[in-house]
């Protein structure tokens, strides 16, 4: 067992997500806590408005993720799970991306982390820390069968040297992100994590993102405006000032901030 792992307080994870179901490493197992950690820790890019430093590293991850009750993005998040999957006995290979979603003709850097869980002969594409639109259950990596996820339908399907996550809006695959099978090491999401959160070309140094996707609804805060989707309606509000901003992260994300928090206008 790894040193991520052994440190690991896989109970304190699974009271955090609220899953009691089986824990052996099988399909079902899987695919019930990926879906369990999705509706339960937000996406979001919060410390990085407030000015604070992203650590990848387990026990911060657990202070901030578990005890703290925050969400994170890919890094953190999927960094997390993989480390609760591996002590479950799952076999997992990080993988590195680039993001396609709404990138137009653009290349964007090699800036999301995913998961590769291998299931015996069969390989599963996981990730509970893309944003929007964010799986909720693992995805089969070949052959390109859809996955039907509470009225979404992904795919992982082959574009040259590259493997795609692809969704379906209407009647069209559109690209969220591209991969390779090329082993990644912790100092490589290191790189990546830094350029995210510092960089001020970055999404997410422009702008503060909170997601949190259920089987009813999805929940998305850019900035000032909320919008809310549910039952094939979008419903969306502006977020006038500071203390009506900390009521929405509360009752929308279940994230606590104190009285006063500010973080960095980008609007």
């Amino acid at each position: 067992m790894n040193s991520a792992a052994a440190a690991l307080d896989l109970d304190a994870y699974l009271a955090r997500v609220g899953y009691s179901g089986n824990l052996a490493p099988t399909l079902e197992t899987l695919s019930a806590l990926h879906l369990a950690h999705a509706v339960s820790i937000p996406f979001e890019n919060l410390d990085v408005m407030l000015g604070l430093p992203i650590a990848l590293d387990l026990d911060s991850l657990q202070a901030k993720l578990i005890a703290g009750r925050r969400g994170g993005y890919c890094f953190e998040q999927n960094t997390l799970f993989g480390a609760v999957l591996r002590q479950m006995g799952f076999q997992v290979r990080p993988l590195a991306a680039r993001v396609r979603f709404g990138a137009g003709d653009a290349t964007r850097p090699r800036s999301h982390m995913l998961l590769q869980v291998d299931l015996g002969d069969e390989a599963w594409l996981a990730d509970v820390g893309f944003g929007s639109p964010a799986l909720l259950q693992p995805v089969r990596m070949t052959p390109p069968t859809p996955s039907q996820q509470f009225g979404c339908s992904y795919r992982v399907s082959r574009d040259g040297e590259f493997w795609v996550l692809q969704l379906l809006e209407g009647p069209e695959w559109v690209d969220l992100y591209a991969f390779t099978f090329e082993p990644q090491f912790p100092i490589d999401f290191e790189v990546a994590n830094y350029y995210i959160s510092t960089h001020p070309r970055s999404l997410f140094v422009q702008s503060l993102f909170v997601q949190l996707r259920t089987p009813e609804a999805r929940s998305l805060l850019r900035d000032r405006e909320l919008s809310v989707w549910r039952g094939g309606e979008v419903s969306t509000r502006r977020i006038e000032s500071d203390e009506d901003l900390l009521a929405v992260l509360s009752e929308h994300f279940r994230l606590q901030f104190p009285a006063g928090t500010h973080f960095l206008n980008r609007t």
